[in-house]
């Protein structure tokens, strides 16, 4: 079993694929749908990673595959300029949960 990177930059694929990892650079939606479903049918890849601007190009079609399909396992990274979330999202989060301020 392997993984296997869908970048939206040449960066982060290039970073992975020094850590023996293959992908893929797209940018388009119709781009990441086709390499998204190419590297479904792989049977040998178990877990796909995905950086967040692509996954935000096809929410729902990405939480489709997470919700129906037990194998590969769709991860989240973030790319070579960091994750889209502010500083304090998981302590913010935490606070609008359960009312605690940490």
């Amino acid at each position: 079993m392997r993984f296997y990177v869908i970048s939206d930059n040449v960066d982060t694929q290039v970073g992975m694929r020094l850590a023996g990892i293959d992908g893929v650079v797209v940018h388009e939606q119709e781009e990441v749908t086709q390499a998204l479903s190419a590297a479904m049918q792989m049977e040998d890849v178990a877990v796909i990673l995905m950086t967040e601007h692509l996954v935000k190009l096809c929410p729902d079609l990405v939480d489709e595959l997470k919700l129906n399909r037990a194998r590969p396992l769709i991860v989240e990274i973030p790319d070579r300029h960091g994750n889209g979330r502010a500083k304090d999202s998981i302590t913010r989060y935490v606070r609008d949960a359960i009312g605690i301020k940490i």
